[in-house]
C-alpha cells in the first residue's frame, strides 16, 4: 500500500517554506525541490539538514543516500532546518545556478574535473601517494617496520643499577629507590652520560608512558604523530578548498619552534677509514669539493639507551660538477640501480657525505677552520637541502597514526676543525624543519646562521594562493637571563632546525668491502676511469691467464659490483650470488659462481679485451726521464691537477 503524502516544512536563512513529500523517498530526491526555493549562489555541496535551529544534529544532504524520510520518524508538519555556504565569486558576480549534482567546488579553470590554481607551486618534495592527514587504523597490526625497531620494542631498555652503599639498607635480593633501574629516558642519567639527546626509541617510551596509561583502562592510541603546517585538503566542514577557501579547521596552527628532544639516530659508524680516505682522494687531487651517499646498514648502538647507529660500508659518488666553493648535483640516472646492487649486498642508503674543504697553504696538510662556535656548524642552504633528502627517506613507524615518523637519514660534512685537521660532524634536521620545507615556509639564507620564513605576499603585492604561511615564533635567552618569545618573520637562528650526532670507527676495521681498490665512479674530471682493463686487473686477468682464487677474493668492492652491473651480462640470479659472495667471503659460493654461464661471459669479454700490453716508450720519454721529468706517476698526476681546460 503506497504511503500517504506528508507535508514537511522547511527554514534557512532566506526564510521559510513548504513541500509535500512521499514518506518512502530518499532525502537526496529533494535536492531539486529545495533548490528551487533557495538563492542560485547556494553550494549544494554544503546542504545541511538540522532537527534543530542550533545545536541539534546537522546532516549534510548528500551523506543521506539510502535514508527515507519515515526511516527517521518525520510526521506530517514536522519543520527542518536548513544549512548551506555561498560559491564563491568569480570576476565579481556570483556564479552559475548550482545543478543536481554535487560539486567538488567551482573555480574558474579546469582540467579534467578538477580545478587549476594560479600561479601554483610545485611542492619541494613529491607528496606520499596516501593523504599526509589520513591517519591508518590499528598502524600497530598492518605497518612493517625494520627488524631492527621490532628488536628495541621488545627490549626492557632500563638501566640497571648497583647497590648503593650508603642510601641502601636491604639485602641484596632487594630494591630501592636508590638502586631499582631507571628508565632510558632518565635525565638524571643523560646528564652523566652526557648525552644531549633522548634516542628514538627512549623518548617513544617517554610520550607512550603519558599518553597510554593501562591503569586508565582506556582505548590504545598511536603516541607519535608527525608535524603538519599546510592546510588540510580534506576538512569536513564542506567550503571550497584553499585558497578559494579555508576555515579554523584545516589551516595550520601557530608554529613554536625548539630544540628537538630526540634524534632519529645517534651515532654514524665508518666501517673502515679508508672508506673516507678515498672519498678524501678527490680533494685531495683536484681540489674540489666533492659528494657521495652512503651505504650502509642499522644497528643497535649500546652507548646510548636503545640506541641506533648508521654503520656505512661504502660511499657511492653520482654525477656532479665539482667546484672550489660547493657541489652541483646532475641527474642520477642509474640511482635504481645501485639501490638494488646494494640491497643484494644487505645495504640501503642510510645517508650524504660532502666536503668543505680550504687548504690554508701552510704546506702541512692544515685546512682552515670554517664551522665553529663563532659561525655555524650547518648552514640554512644544507639544512634545506638535507630536509628534502630526510623527506624522500622516510621512516615506517608502527606507533605513528601516519604509519611514519621521522628519517634516519643523516648528513656528515667533512671540514676542517680548529686544530686544522680534517673532521667529520654529523647531523640530522629535525622533523619540524622537514615539514617547513615540504610546506615551502621557510628558504635558505645568503647569511648561513639564518633561515628565512617565506612571505605570503608575491612580488607584485597580492596574496600568495601557491603556499600558506602560518605564525612562526621560537623561544631564546634575551639579555637578562628571561625565556621570551620572538616573533620568527623575516629571519631566526637555523639551529632551531637541527640536531648533531656522534661518529667514529670501530677499533678494529670490519667493513664487507675489503677489497675495495677498484677506481671510484663518475671521476673523469681528475683523471680516473672505469675500464674493462680495470676489471680485469682485478679480477686477475692477464696476458690471456685467469686467476679464478683470485677474482673471488677480489669482488668485495661496492664500485665494481655496481660497474658489473651497469654492463648487463650477468643474470639476476648470478648478480645476487655474485654480491652474496662480496658480503660473505665464501669460497664455496665463490666456485660455484665461477662455474656459471654468466661469470664464463664475463671472463671471455675480457680476456679478450683486457689488460693492454705497455706501449714502447719514445726517445723523447727516455730524454725527459733522464732529465728528471716525469719521475713517477705522482708528479704526472700533479702536474694534471695544475692543468687548466678553460
Amino acid at each position: 500500500m503506497a504511503s500517504k503524502p506528508i507535508l514537511l516544512r522547511f527554514e534557512s536563512k532566506n526564510g521559510q517554506f513548504r513541500l509535500t513529500v512521499n514518506p518512502a523517498d530518499h532525502f537526496p530526491t529533494l535536492l531539486s525541490k529545495i533548490l528551487d526555493n533557495l538563492p542560485n549562489d547556494v553550494d549544494s555541496r554544503t546542504l545541511t539538514l538540522s532537527n534543530k535551529p542550533h545545536g541539534g544534529e546537522d546532516r549534510l544532504l548528500a551523506s543521506l543516500e539510502g535514508v527515507a524520510i519515515e526511516g527517521v520518524n518525520l510526521r506530517h508538519g514536522d519543520k527542518l532546518y536548513i544549512k548551506y555556504k555561498e560559491q564563491p565569486q568569480i570576476n565579481g558576480s556570483s556564479t552559475a545556478p548550482a545543478n543536481t549534482s554535487f560539486q567538488p567546488y567551482i573555480s574558474s579553470n579546469r582540467l579534467n574535473g578538477n580545478p587549476i590554481i594560479p600561479a601554483e607551486d610545485m611542492p619541494v618534495v613529491p607528496l606520499p601517494q596516501t593523504s599526509p592527514t589520513t591517519t591508518i587504523k590499528r598502524p600497530w597490526e598492518v605497518v612493517q617496520q625494520s627488524p631492527l625497531d621490532d628488536r628495541l620494542d621488545k627490549m626492557d631498555g632500563k638501566i640497571p643499577r648497583p647497590l648503593d652503599q650508603k642510601m641502601c639498607r636491604h639485602g641484596p635480593k632487594g630494591m630501592c629507590d636508590y638502586c631499582m633501574p631507571l628508565e632510558p629516558y632518565s635525565p638524571k642519567y643523560l646528564e652523566d652520560k652526557k648525552i644531549k639527546h633522548l634516542s628514538f626509541h627512549s623518548y617513544l617510551r617517554k610520550i607512550n608512558s603519558a599518553t597510554n596509561k593501562p591503569e586508565l583502562k582506556s582505548s590504545y592510541m598511536p603516541p607519535l604523530s608527525e608535524p603538519y603546517y599546510r592546510v588540510k585538503p580534506d576538512c569536513p566542514s564542506g567550503h571550497p578548498r584553499w585558497p578559494d577557501g579555508i576555515c579554523t579547521k584545516c589551516q595550520p596552527s601557530a608554529i613554536t619552534l625548539q630544540p628537538q628532544p630526540f634524534r632519529m639516530v645517534d651515532h654514524v659508524e665508518f666501517a673502515s677509514p679508508s672508506i673516507v680516505d678515498g672519498f678524501l682522494n678527490f680533494w685531495r687531487l683536484g681540489g674540489a669539493q666533492r659528494v657521495g651517499f652512503l651505504y650502509g646498514h642499522y644497528e643497535e648502538y649500546t652507548e646510548v639507551p636503545l640506541g641506533i647507529k648508521a654503520v656505512v660500508e661504502a660511499i657511492y659518488e653520482p654525477p656532479q660538477v665539482d667546484e672550489i666553493d660547493g657541489c652541483t648535483l646532475n641527474d642520477w640516472e642509474n640511482e635504481k640501480d645501485v639501490d638494488e646492487v646494494a640491497r643484494l649486498c644487505g645495504l640501503q642508503k642510510v645517508g650524504i657525505i660532502y666536503t668543505d674543504l680550504i687548504d690554508a697553504g701552510a704546506g702541512d696538510g692544515t685546512v682552515v677552520c670554517k664551522r665553529h662556535m663563532d659561525s655555524y656548524y650547518l648552514s640554512s642552504l644544507e639544512v634545506t637541502f638535507s630536509a628534502r633528502l630526510q623527506a624522500l627517506n622516510p621512516k615506517a613507524t608502527k606507533w605513528s597514526d601516519t604509519g611514519r615518523f621521522g628519517s634516519n637519514f643523516v648528513t656528515c660534512v667533512v671540514s676542517g676543525d680548529e686544530d686544522g685537521g680534517i673532521a667529520i660532524s654529523s647531523f640530522q634536521v629535525s622533523n619540524s624543519a622537514v615539514e617547513m620545507v615540504r610546506a615551502n615556509i621557510i628558504e635558505p639564507s645568503a647569511d648561513p646562521t639564518v633561515m628565512l620564513v617565506q612571505s605570503s605576499e608575491e612580488e607584485d603585492g597580492s596574496e600568495s594562493r601557491s603556499r600558506y604561511i602560518p605564525e612562526v615564533f621560537y623561544r631564546r635567552i634575551n639579555e637578562y637571563g628571561a625565556s621570551v618569545q620572538e616573533n620568527a618573520k623575516p629571519s631566526f637562528p637555523v639551529e632551531y632546525l637541527y640536531v648533531t650526532l656522534t661518529h667514529g670507527f670501530p677499533k678494529e676495521s670490519a667493513g664487507i668491502f675489503d677489497a675495495a681498490d677498484f677506481p671510484i665512479e663518475n671521476r673523469e674530471a681528475i683523471g680516473e676511469g672505469q675500464e674493462l682493463r680495470n676489471v680485469a686487473k682485478k679480477l686477475g686477468i692477464s696476458g690471456g691467464k685467469i686467476e679464478g682464487e683470485k677474482g673471488i677474493s677480489s669482488v668485495a668492492d661496492f664500485h665494481l659490483l655496481c660497474f658489473l652491473h651497469g654492463m648487463g651480462i650477468l643474470s639476476k640470479e648470478e648478480e645476487s650470488l655474485l654480491c652474496h659472495v662480496a658480503r660473505t667471503h665464501d669460497l664455496a659460493e665463490g666456485f660455484q659462481l665461477l662455474n656459471t654461464p654468466g661469470w664464463a661471459t664475463l671472463l671471455a669479454i675480457l680476456q679478450e679485451s683486457g689488460e693492454r700490453p705497455p706501449k714502447r716508450p719514445s726517445p723523447a720519454t727516455f730524454e725527459a726521464a733522464r732529465n728528471g721529468y716525469f719521475e713517477d706517476s705522482e708528479q704526472l698526476a700533479k702536474r694534471f691537477k695544475g692543468a687548466s681546460l678553460r
